[in-house]
C-alpha cells in the first residue's frame, strides 16, 4: 500500500476518483435473509453476494479506490470482500472496509445514507480524489461508470445523477426526477403516487412515449461539492442531499437504459434469481466480457444422479437426484435427495459438506428425499428431513414460526434451520 499522505500514482489524464459502496443499514425488508448477515453479504444467483455487482462493475470500470461502508451484521460481509478482492502489488487500487466506529467527533452510529458518507469522508481524501462516485450495495445491473463521469465532465455537472426510465404504472413509487430539454435536473418528488403530482414530472422518450426518469441511486459528486452538502445535519441522499444539490448546484441525469434491478424486498430478490434462469434472461451472468467477480472456492463439479430439469441454475459442488426441478437456483454444495419437487424458489446450497445426519432424528445438511419445496427462499446450511412439504400455500404473509417465514407470498427459511422429516410448513 502506498503511503496515505500521498496519491497513488497514475497515467497521465487520468482522473483521481474514489468509489463509495454503502453497505446498507438493517435491511429489514430482506428479513429474515438479514437476520445474520448485512444486505449486500446475501447470496445471489447461487455462488455470488449482492456487494460483487458494484465491485464488479468498478473494476471493469477501472475505478479501483474503493470503499465499503458497513454496520449492521457486518462480519460475513467483511469476510468475503476481505477473502476476494486482492490486488496485487504491482497494480494500484484496493477495497477498502470502513466500519462505523466511534470517534472524537461521534459516538452515534450512521443515521442514513449520508450520515454514513459524512463520518467517513475524511477517509476518502487520503488520496485526494477530484470525484466521488456513490454506490449501493443491493443492486443488479451492470455499468460502466467510465460513461457517467465522462458526461459529468462535459456537461461541467457538480452532481450526475443515474437514472432509468420507467412507465407511469411503476412511477408512483420511486424517486422521479424531472428535467429540462438539456439534462439538468429541475426537480425531485419522492415517492410521487400515481395521481396528477406525476403529470409534471415526464419525459418524453426517443420513441415519443411517456417516460418516467426514476433515480438508481448511483451518483458522482464533485468532491468539494459534496464536501459542502455534507456540512448540514440531513442523514439520506434521497430525501435530503439530493433535493438540496438540485436548489444549489448543476445536477443532471445520466439516463440508463440497460437492465437494472433494486433487491430491496423479499419478492425482488426472488423474482430477479428466478429470471437469471430464463432462456434468454434480461441479465445475462455468461458475458465473458463483463464478468461478476466473486470469491474462488474451487469446488468440485456439479453432479446429477437424476432429475427433469428446466430454467434451472445449477452452481457448482451441487449433488442433485431430485425427480424434477422447474424454474430455480440451485446454489452450491446443494445436496437434494431422491423423488424431490423443487418449483420456482431460490436454494442457496451450504457453506460446507455435511453428507451425514448427526443422529437418527436429525436430517443431514441439504433437502431430503421426497420433498416438495414451492415459491420458496431455503437459505444456507438448512437442513430439511425426508417427506417434508415447505410451501406458502394457504399461509397469510407475515406468518411466522420456528420454521419459516412468509414475506410478500414467498416461503423463507432461515440460515441454519433444521425441519424434521414430514413437517408440512
Amino acid at each position: 500500500m502506498l503511503p496515505r499522505d500521498r496519491p497513488p500514482m497514475r497515467g497521465k489524464g487520468e482522473m483521481n476518483v474514489a468509489c463509495v459502496i454503502l453497505g446498507g443499514g438493517q435491511g429489514e425488508r430482506l428479513w429474515p435473509l438479514t437476520r445474520e448477515r448485512a444486505k449486500p453479504a446475501v447470496p445471489i444467483a447461487g455462488k455470488y453476494r449482492l456487494v460483487d455487482v458494484p465491485i464488479s462493475n468498478c473494476i471493469r470500470s477501472h475505478l479501483r479506490d474503493i470503499y465499503l461502508l458497513t454496520q449492521f451484521n457486518s462480519v460475513s460481509l467483511h469476510e468475503h470482500v476481505q477473502d476476494t478482492y486482492k490486488f496485487d502489488q504491482f497494480h494500484r487500487g484496493f477495497v477498502r472496509i470502513l466500519a462505523a466506529q466511534q470517534t472524537q467527533d461521534s459516538d452515534a452510529w450512521y443515521l442514513g445514507t449520508a450520515d454514513a458518507v459524512r463520518k467517513t469522508f475524511n477517509n476518502f481524501m487520503d488520496f485526494h480524489p477530484e470525484l466521488i462516485v456513490v454506490l449501493s450495495g443491493d443492486q443488479l445491473y451492470r455499468m460502466d461508470y467510465r460513461k457517467v463521469v465522462q458526461q459529468h465532465l462535459e456537461t461541467n455537472a457538480d452532481v450526475t445523477i443515474c437514472t432509468k426510465p420507467v412507465p407511469r404504472e411503476h412511477a408512483g413509487d420511486l424517486g422521479i426526477m424531472q428535467v429540462n430539454h438539456g439534462m439538468q435536473i429541475v426537480n425531485f418528488v419522492e415517492k410521487p403516487g400515481f395521481g396528477e403530482a406525476l403529470d409534471p414530472l415526464s419525459s418524453p422518450s426517443q420513441q415519443g412515449s411517456e417516460q418516467f426518469l426514476a433515480s438508481m441511486g448511483i451518483y458522482v459528486f464533485n468532491t468539494p461539492v459534496l464536501r459542502q452538502l455534507l456540512e448540514s445535519e440531513s442523514s439520506d441522499f434521497g430525501r435530503d442531499i439530493i433535493p438540496s444539490a438540485i436548489t444549489d448546484f448543476r445536477v443532471f441525469s445520466h439516463v440508463f437504459e440497460g437492465y437494472w434491478r433494486d433487491i430491496g424486498t423479499i419478492r425482488s430478490f426472488w423474482e430477479a434469481n428466478l429470471s437469471l434462469a430464463d432462456p434468454v434472461p434480461e441479465f445475462s451472468l455468461y458475458d465473458a466480457s463483463s464478468p461478476i467477480y466473486t470469491h474462488m472456492r474451487f469446488l468440485p463439479p456439479s453432479k446429477i444422479n437424476h432429475c427433469q430439469t428446466e430454467r434451472c441454475l445449477l452452481s457448482e459442488g451441487a449433488v442433485v437426484s431430485a425427480e424434477k426441478i422447474s424454474s430455480a437456483v440451485i446454489g452450491i454444495r446443494s445436496i437434494i435427495g431422491a423423488g424431490t419437487n423443487i418449483e420456482n424458489s431460490v436454494i442457496m446450497g451450504a457453506d460446507y459438506y455435511d453428507l451425514e445426519a448427526t443422529d437418527s432424528k436429525t436430517p443431514a445438511m441439504g433437502i431430503g428425499r421426497d420433498c416438495l419445496v414451492q415459491n420458496a427462499i431455503i437459505d444456507k446450511n438448512v437442513c430439511i428431513g425426508d417427506g417434508c412439504v415447505v410451501t406458502p400455500d394457504g399461509k397469510e404473509d407475515e406468518t411466522s414460526n420456528d420454521f419459516c417465514t412468509v414475506r410478500d407470498g414467498i416461503v423463507v427459511v432461515p440460515k441454519g434451520t433444521v425441519i424434521p422429516a414430514g413437517t408440512r410448513i
